[in-house]
């Protein structure tokens, strides 16, 4: 892959900029992933896979499953038959925005190319109204009544909403986004305020593109749209055709002000809370605000796992009731991992605190990573706790697959994984905020002076981190840096989970090798001082192994040891432990990080104790996204706890 670069396009037509805005809609500012370059031996070489390998494998799977075609049918220019779902339009969107923000980092002529030749066919799909949906132009189906049971219409045109945004940021073009304000304009004119009362998106995700739209265009009525879907929902009395469609598992069966719990359809949920907090943060309307921390406390408090998957019933891809947690039949999609990140970093935007952004990284680094393969062209679409390496527990299979019939999961890493950069820092008024620790190169607008920051670390393989602020000239200004709760003796935010000991002092802090004053402002550890070119900070994790043990309401989990190290949770596997269901853990026993060179992407594993039948054996865990590249294969997060004097009277 080409050296990563800023393109001069992205500084013309991103907005945000790599500047601190005056007039930005949150109050903290992320630093876009153009602005930051990933050096490290991590993400780095995932970002590259996804540009280089994964992109070009979605392409050639939306070729050859119809999805291309598809445009081509509704245009009448070609005859063959749909695809089977309403919502493949969507696959050929993401994939799209993946393009555009692989170019964003890389520009590649071959590549633009090739998306613009597919803008053609996509727009010559268009109704000369604005309507855009393949399968509906194709076979005449009577418009928007059929959001409810399953047309996805409205998702179909948030994606496209994404994916045209997205490429006029980076290239300027403006083929694709005019299609979409085309689209928007009709949907405002057949479903906006007054109009089709009965109506709401089926899949919550056209809210988010709207806002989009909003953004690059000024234009308040898409954001009025936005808002107006949004308090449609559990307003009228339509029936549903069929349980899938029900009024909970679309969040309809009540206002959004009136919900209270994280329910129905877990992706759909979260791309509405996603659109919920934009509002907030664009219309300063806090009517959504107590609704969001309720939902955000009911999932952090009785319904993610340790992992930081959500969404645990296959029933309906959705929320089960509270601590209903199994493992072996965890669901978990990868699609509700990227949406939670996603809505967790939202949140963190609004309100600064770092409890999200913990709840974040634990998604990234284990329910999200665990869902996309090393070698960048398989996937996993749910991500259970436990699997007996024989039930096909991946729609129809029990290790990755290159490609689902409903391909939702694939598409939405590619447009995912790219724009990982955008996630390391934000600014607020003088203050960088320091998120995530990945090696780095950056260049920021920082309290009105431009600096360079460079991020040297292993993480999070070590906890060893070094930043280097190189402003263009003396600067005082504040560094918040994020300790993470691991960090503090807290697995996740609320109190389903917590470490079996108790650590001391779990990190350091240095200026030029010189300890230096800090004060605690939500989680951060803020240094305030006058910066000059060379200033280094060393910030020391401790990065000890660590087990978990669950709260006594998590009946799944009762009795249980998992085995944690920093931001990683571990998993055992049979091929390295042979009869892994008869093994169990001790509360006491020592374990240590082992290189493991046996992956495509070398990584730190496990090695200690375990027990079958009191009897010691030896036991090697590796980190629960790594599960999976080895064939079918026995897996367990979760491990009954060895019966002792120590631990039999607490049970």
């Amino acid at each position: 892959m080409k050296k990563f670069f800023l393109p001069a396009l992205w500084v013309l037509f991103y907005l945000p900029g790599c500047k601190q805005s005056q007039s930005c809609d949150y109050p903290y500012q992320e630093v876009p992933f153009t602005c930051v370059t990933l050096k490290d031996n991590f993400w780095m070489p995932r970002v590259e896979t996804c540009c280089r390998i994964t992109l070009p494998h979605i392409f050639e799977q939306c070729r050859q499953t119809g999805r291309i075609d598809n445009f081509l049918i509704a245009a009448g220019k070609k005859t063959a038959p749909l695809t089977s779902f309403g919502f493949d339009d969507s696959d050929v969107y993401k994939m799209i925005e993946g393009a555009a923000r692989c170019l964003a980092l890389s520009r590649d002529t071959v590549l633009e190319r090739a998306i613009d030749s597919l803008i053609d066919v996509v727009v010559a799909a268009q109704e000369e109204d604005g309507y855009l949906y393949t399968h509906g132009r194709a076979t005449g189906m009577k418009r928007w009544k059929g959001e409810r049971t399953g047309s996805h219409e409205t998702y179909n045109l948030g994606h496209l909403m994404e994916a045209a945004v997205a490429y006029y940021q980076v290239t300027g073009k403006r083929k694709l986004l005019n299609a979409a304000l085309k689209s928007a304009d009709l949907l405002y004119t057949a479903l906006g305020p007054g109009k089709a009362d009965t109506i709401v998106p089926g899949h919550q995700e056209v809210e988010i593109g709207l806002i989009k739209l909003y953004r690059v265009t000024g234009q308040k009525k898409y954001l009025e749209l936005a808002r107006c879907l949004l308090d449609r929902r559990g307003t009228s009395s339509y029936a549903y055709a069929h349980e899938w469609e029900s009024p909970v598992n679309h969040q309809d069966d009540r206002p959004v002000r009136q919900q209270y719990e994280a329910y129905g359809h877990a992706v759909r949920a979260l791309y509405m809370y996603m659109a919920m907090t934009d509002v907030v943060a664009l219309s300063k309307d806090t009517s959504y605000l107590s609704v969001l921390h309720r939902i955000w406390n009911n999932i952090v408090s009785s319904k993610v796992y340790i992992t930081g998957g959500t969404g645990s019933s296959s029933a309906g891809e959705a929320f089960g009731a509270p601590y209903e947690l199994p493992n072996a039949t965890a669901y978990n999609e990868t699609c509700a991992a990227i949406a939670f990140v996603m809505w967790n970093y939202r949140m963190f935007l609004l309100h600064g605190e770092t409890k999200y952004m913990d709840v974040l990284e634990q998604t990234l680094y284990n329910s999200l990573l665990a869902g996309y393969a090393m070698n960048g062209k398989a996937f996993f679409y749910p991500n259970p706790l436990a699997s007996d390496g024989v039930t096909p527990f991946n729609h129809g299979d029990c290790k990755r697959q290159s490609w689902f019939t409903c391909a939702c999961c694939p598409s939405n890493l590619v447009r995912f994984i790219p724009s990982l950069g955008g996630y390391v820092y934000a600014l607020r008024g003088d203050t960088l905020f320091v998120n995530l620790y990945a090696g780095n190169h950056a260049v920021i607008e920082w309290n009105g002076v431009s600096v360079t920051v460079s991020q040297v670390t292993e993480y999070p393989w070590r906890g060893n981190i070094q930043l280097t602020i190189d402003p263009a000239t003396e600067m005082k200004a504040s560094l918040a840096l994020r300790i993470p709760g691991w960090a503090m003796n807290h697995p996740l935010p609320g109190n389903l989970y917590r470490y079996t000991d108790k650590a001391d002092t779990l990190f350091n802090l240095a200026v030029n090798s010189l300890n230096t004053a800090y004060r605690w402002e939500r989680g951060y550890a803020v240094i305030t001082r006058k910066w000059n070119k060379g200033d280094f900070v060393d910030l020391v994790l401790q990065m000890p192994v660590r087990k978990i043990e669950a709260g006594e309401k998590v009946k799944a989990d009762s009795g249980c040891l998992c085995l944690s190290r920093g931001p990683l949770v571990y998993c055992g596997e049979e091929t390295d432990n042979p009869q892994l269901a008869s093994l169990c853990l001790s509360r006491e026993d020592i374990f240590v990080p082992e290189y493991r060179s046996d992956f495509l992407l070398p990584l730190w594993g496990l090695s200690g104790t375990a027990y079958r039948r009191n009897r010691a054996v030896p036991f090697r865990a590796i980190p629960y996204y790594a599960w999976g590249h080895r064939g079918c294969n026995a897996m367990k997060v979760w491990f009954n706890e060895k019966e002792n004097r120590e631990t039999a009277g607490k049970k």
